[in-house]
């Protein structure tokens, strides 16, 4: 049984280095120093990610269906994912962290229009002016 890769060390979450490949064909086995390339910056969700966005065919609502979250929650992912792969940063957070899980519950349909609505209006008047 293959353990998925792990991306960083469980211990110090330093730079994990490949020392030996085996090949489950003849058992033959290469040691040396291997570098995971652009595996090292991604964590675990990320690689993940990747990987239902190949299963879905770049369709992020599939994609957002699977893991259970909102449309939103994959494209913020996406974001982040992006800015990992060294294709420039993420763009910001929302200020508002509180808006964005009303709407993913709203998306979830945990709660209804009215009530997300509620909850919006309600965090607007508690800010800070």
């Amino acid at each position: 049984m293959a353990y998925p890769i792990l991306t960083r060390c469980p211990i110090c979450a330093g730079e994990l280095l490949a020392t030996r490949l085996d090949c489950t064909n003849c058992h033959g086995a290469v040691e040396g120093e291997f570098g995971l390339g652009l595996l090292k910056r991604l964590t675990g969700e990320q690689i993940q990610l990747i990987t239902l966005l190949v299963k879905n065919r770049g369709n992020m609502n599939r994609v957002a269906t699977d893991l259970g979250v909102h449309y939103n929650t994959v494209r913020n992912r996406m974001d982040e994912l992006a800015s990992a792969m060294g294709f420039g940063e993420a763009p910001p957070s929302p200020s508002d962290p509180q808006r964005v899980d009303v709407l993913e519950q709203l998306g979830r349909g945990e709660i209804s229009p009215e009530e997300a609505l509620q909850r919006i209006k309600a965090s607007r008047s508690q800010r800070p002016s």
